[in-house]
C-alpha cells in the first residue's frame, strides 16, 4: 500500500511539474503601474540635452564632439518613442561629424554605423567599420561592431573570426556576442547560460540601462525555451528598473496572447504602449491577435494601417521581412514579395533571406524552385522556428515527410514563439 502511495505521488508532481510551464502566470497588479506612467524622465532629459548642445555648438561650432552628443540623445529620443524622424536626425549629426572629421575618428565612424544598423543598412554599415578599423583606435571597439554586421550580413566566417579577436569571458560585451553566436548555431541552452554571464557583469557595474537590457533579453531567450514564468520574471524585473522598457511590455503582451491566450489583456497592453512608444510593429501584433479572434476585417485594417505608417513615415528597408511575408499570401502581391526576397538576398543574403524567396515561390505555387532554395541556402543553416515552418511545408508540397517529421516535433516545441495562429497550422503539416 506504501509503495503504491509513494508511485502516486512521484506521478503527482511529475503531472504538476508538466504542466507548470502551462499554466497562467501573468498578474495584471505585478504590471499595471508600467501602464499608467504619465511621465518619461528619460524623454525629458533628453530633449533638454539636446537643446543645450544644439546652443553650445552654435556659439563654437569647431566643437565637432558636440554634433555626437546631439546624436546620441535623439538616439535616446527614437528609443524612447519609436519615432523613426529622431534616428534620421542622429544620423544626419554623425554623417556630419564623420564629413567634417574626415572619416578619421573611429567612436564618430561607428555610431554612424550602429546608426544604419537599427536602420537595416547594413552594407553601408560595413563600409563604415571598414573605415573604423584604419584608423587603428580601439581597435577591439570596431571588432565588436564588424562581428555585429556579419552576423547581420550572413557572413558567419568573417563573424566568427571577429569573434575570437574579442575573446574575453569577462566582458560583457563578448558574452553577449558569443550569446548571439551559440543561439545562430542553434544551442539555447549555452546562449543562456552567456547571457546569465554577461547580466551578472551588468549588476557589478550597477548599470541600470545595461542591467535593464540584459533582463529584457533573457525574457526572451527564456520565452524561446519555453521557459515562460522565468520569462515573465525578468521582463518585470526589466520593468522595475526601467518603468518605461517598452521591449519588456510589449513581451508581457505577447506572454498575454500566445502564453495565456488572454486577448483582451494583450490589446490592454499594446493600447498602453502605444500612447507613449509606436511603431508599424505593433499594427503587425495587433492584425495577429485579430486573426486570432477571427476578426478578419479588423485584421485586415491593422495591416491597412501598417502599411500607411510605413510610407508615411518612411522606414525605408526596415520591415523587408514583414512585407514579403505580407506580399506573398497574396496573388496579386506576389510580384512585391519576389521583388522584395530578391534585394534581400542581394544585399543580406541570410538563410532567413533566401527563406523568403524561396516561401515567396512556394506561395506562387513553384514548390520544385521553392526547394531547391531552400535545400541550398536554408535547410540546416538556421533554426528559426518560422523559417523552418516554411521548410516543413515546402518539404510536405514535394512529398518529403521523412523531412517534415523531425521539424514538425521543433515546431510544437516552438508554438509559444510563434504564436496560438500557428498551433492549428503546424498539426496539418
Amino acid at each position: 500500500m506504501k509503495s503504491g502511495f509513494v508511485f502516486f505521488s512521484v506521478f503527482l508532481l511529475f503531472i504538476i511539474g508538466c504542466n507548470k510551464e502551462n499554466s497562467n502566470v501573468m498578474n495584471s497588479s505585478d504590471y499595471n503601474s508600467f501602464l499608467e506612467l504619465k511621465d518619461n524622465n528619460t524623454i525629458d532629459f533628453a530633449q533638454k540635452e539636446i537643446l543645450f548642445w544644439e546652443q553650445k555648438f552654435k556659439n563654437a561650432p569647431t566643437q565637432i564632439n558636440y554634433l555626437n552628443i546631439i546624436a546620441s540623445n535623439y538616439t535616446v529620443l527614437f528609443e524612447q518613442t519609436g519615432k523613426i524622424k529622431y534616428l534620421y536626425k542622429a544620423e544626419n549629426y554623425l554623417f556630419e561629424s564623420c564629413e567634417r572629421l574626415n572619416y578619421s575618428d573611429a567612436s564618430s565612424i561607428r555610431a554612424l554605423a550602429r546608426n544604419y544598423i537599427t536602420q537595416h543598412r547594413f552594407s553601408e554599415a560595413l563600409l563604415l567599420a571598414q573605415k573604423a578599423l584604419k584608423t587603428k583606435s580601439k581597435i577591439t571597439e570596431t571588432h565588436k561592431l564588424l562581428f555585429d554586421i556579419q552576423m547581420e550580413l550572413g557572413d558567419y566566417k568573417s563573424a566568427h573570426k571577429s569573434l575570437k579577436q574579442i575573446y574575453n569571458m569577462d566582458d560583457f560585451d563578448y558574452l553577449i556576442r558569443l550569446a548571439k553566436w551559440s543561439d545562430y548555431k542553434g544551442n539555447l541552452d549555452s546562449a543562456i547560460s552567456m547571457m546569465e554571464k554577461a547580466t551578472s557583469i551588468a549588476l557589478k557595474w550597477n548599470n541600470k540601462k545595461i542591467i535593464a537590457w540584459s533582463y529584457s533579453n533573457l525574457g526572451d531567450m527564456y520565452g524561446h525555451a519555453g521557459k515562460i514564468e522565468k520569462a515573465y520574471n525578468y521582463y518585470l524585473r526589466a520593468l522595475q528598473i526601467e518603468p518605461n522598457n517598452f521591449y519588456s511590455l510589449k513581451g508581457l503582451a505577447w506572454i498575454a496572447f500566445s502564453h495565456e491566450q488572454n486577448t483582451k489583456e494583450a490589446k490592454r497592453i499594446i493600447e498602453n504602449i502605444s500612447k507613449r512608444h509606436n511603431s508599424p510593429d505593433f499594427y503587425l501584433l495587433k492584425a495577429e491577435i485579430a486573426e486570432f479572434e477571427k476578426d478578419y476585417d479588423r485584421q485586415e485594417q491593422y495591416l491597412k494601417d501598417y502599411f500607411k505608417m510605413l510610407v508615411k513615415e518612411d522606414y525605408g528597408v526596415m520591415y523587408n521581412s514583414y512585407n514579403a511575408l505580407l506580399f506573398s499570401k497574396k496573388k496579386d502581391t506576389h510580384s512585391f514579395a519576389f521583388s522584395i526576397a530578391t534585394n534581400e538576398v542581394k544585399s543580406r543574403p541570410t538563410p532567413q533571406s533566401y527563406d523568403l524567396l524561396a516561401w515567396a515561390y512556394f506561395k506562387k505555387g513553384d514548390h520544385k524552385k521553392a526547394l531547391d532554395i531552400a535545400q541550398k541556402f536554408v535547410a540546416n543553416k538556421t533554426f528559426e522556428p518560422e523559417v523552418l515552418y516554411h521548410l516543413a511545408n515546402i518539404y510536405k508540397a514535394n512529398d518529403m515527410p521523412n523531412e517534415v517529421a523531425p521539424i514538425k516535433e521543433e515546431l510544437e516545441a516552438s508554438v509559444f514563439e510563434l504564436g496560438p495562429n500557428m498551433k492549428n497550422k503546424i498539426q496539418y503539416l
